[in-house]
């Protein structure tokens, strides 16, 4: 009784002063694929870099619509001056026509303000330009964040079923494993009694070597799959995975490759953006050759001054409109508009080069995904051959008709089999996946980032 206490007491111990690392290593988290896509669209901060640039883009939008309204400036000063020569050309009289006798003035400081204001009325179609410009270039950048988010959901795709195969390989190799052990002990009892030579056991013995080496390398691959998952997703680096692959393995009914292109071309975030950009190019060349036009402004103005002992300004208004025109843009501004229109050109040949781009990304994803249905197809067969050779090899080893190699290499083909299969379901929900996200359609709709 005092031993089991004496136990007790040892393992509560044990269970409050071990390492939190050591007790709550295991924790275990069941994810479908949904979830992590959510997670990482949430967590990603090369998204939350998009989500900058469009408020950048946002912001310099405003900026461009600002310049429709009016500039107030005000102004004034304190000044504090020496005794100035002040030399009046005016007579300063006596108010009855006659002049009065020279007064001295002493001035030592002068106190003025003014405001000014200037509403554009025509600006050679720069201001309006450049308000197209900047929106077409925000709506640009909110495309280019699109792109990355779908970039960042195929690569949460293709890191989830990463980490579903390394878990199959693990779960494959050690079914495998115990069967390779219980071969091991099975053929040491015939051995000890003679009923077996001593190099078919020794073979037995490699074969579990053998793949006892495949189950640590399997291991190793997933615990770096599942480290590199948890840090995509935010979560615990020593969250142990879950995943949900009920889903895998299905034949989805695709449309033609002509469709696809089609559909890349009319929802590809890149494509789209660069036709904003070119739309930007086009008012940015509007807005270069506005520069050859003068600009025209209402203007308007108050002035208040006041200098002790000798004047006092107030109530001094002024209003009109004012012309400016560079004439240094007759010879300057012909290159800049020239740098716009090469700007506009190439972002033209850019265009038709993405379009040649899409249509061949879209052919490629299209064969890549039609090639994994084949693979699933000639997998599941494989797997059935490989079973049943491995039941045939068997018999025929229990009844001496085969040799020892034969029933490894059968036993090899078995567990090779299982695994191209569940590599084959895996790869093709990827696949399918990536046509979706080359055709710029995607059919997971997580939110957007928050900042």
């Amino acid at each position: 009784m005092e031993y089991q206490i004496k136990n007790k007491a040892l393992y509560i111990f044990m269970a409050f002063f071990l390492p939190a690392n050591l007790v709550f290593a295991q924790t275990t988290r069941k994810l479908t694929l949904q979830e992590a896509i959510e997670l990482s669209v949430r967590n990603s901060k090369e998204l939350k870099v998009a989500g900058a640039r469009v408020d950048q883009a946002a912001a310099e939008w405003s900026e461009a619509k600002l310049r429709r309204y009016p500039d107030v400036k005000v102004s004034g000063s304190y000044l504090r001056v020496n005794q100035p020569n002040i030399n009046m050309k005016a007579s300063l009289g006596s108010g009855e026509g006659t002049a009065g006798p020279a007064q001295e003035i002493k001035v030592d400081q002068v106190v003025y303000g003014m405001a000014t204001a200037s509403l554009p009325l025509f600006s050679g179609f720069r201001i309006r330009s450049g308000i197209e410009s900047a929106q077409y270039l925000k709506k640009a950048a909110e495309l280019d964040a699109q792109k990355d988010r779908d970039e960042v959901i195929q690569n949460t795709i293709a890191a989830y079923y990463n980490l579903y195969k390394a878990q199959a390989a693990v779960k494959l190799v050690k079914e495998n494993l115990k069967q390779a052990q219980q071969r091991v002990k099975d053929f040491g009892n015939l051995e000890q009694n003679g009923l077996l030579a001593r190099n078919d056991f020794l073979k037995a013995q490699l074969q579990e070597s053998n793949v006892e080496l495949t189950l640590v390398d399997a291991e190793n691959n997933r615990n770096i799959a599942n480290f590199n998952m948890n840090l995509m997703l935010g979560l615990d680096e020593q969250t142990e995975l879950e995943l949900d692959g009920s889903g895998l393995g299905k034949v989805y009914k695709i449309q033609s490759l002509e469709e696809w292109e089609n559909m890349a071309l009319a929802n590809r975030a890149d494509y789209l953006a660069l036709q904003q950009r070119q739309e930007a190019s086009r008012a940015g060349v509007k807005a270069a050759k506005g520069e050859y036009y003068p600009s025209v402004a209402l203007t308007g103005g108050y002035v208040a001054a006041d200098i002790p002992n000798f004047l006092t300004v107030t109530n001094a208004l002024n209003a009109g409109v004012g012309l400016s025109y560079n004439l240094a843009a007759l010879y300057k501004n012909g290159a800049r508009v020239k740098q716009a229109k090469a700007q506009q050109e190439r972002l033209h040949w850019s265009a038709l080069q993405l379009n040649d781009g899409i249509r061949m990304e879209i052919h490629q994803a299209y064969q890549n995904y039609m090639e994994t249905l084949k693979k699933i197809e000639v997998y599941r067969k494989a797997v059935e051959q490989a079973n049943e050779n491995y039941r045939i090899t068997k018999n025929k080893y229990d009844n001496a008709l085969a040799t020892t190699t034969d029933l490894l290499d059968a036993d090899v083909a078995q567990l090779q089999a299982g695994i191209n299969y569940e590599f084959a379901r895996a790869d093709a929900e990827v696949a399918y996946n990536k046509l979706y996200e080359t055709a710029g359609v995607n059919h997971y709709a997580p939110e957007a980032p928050s900042k």
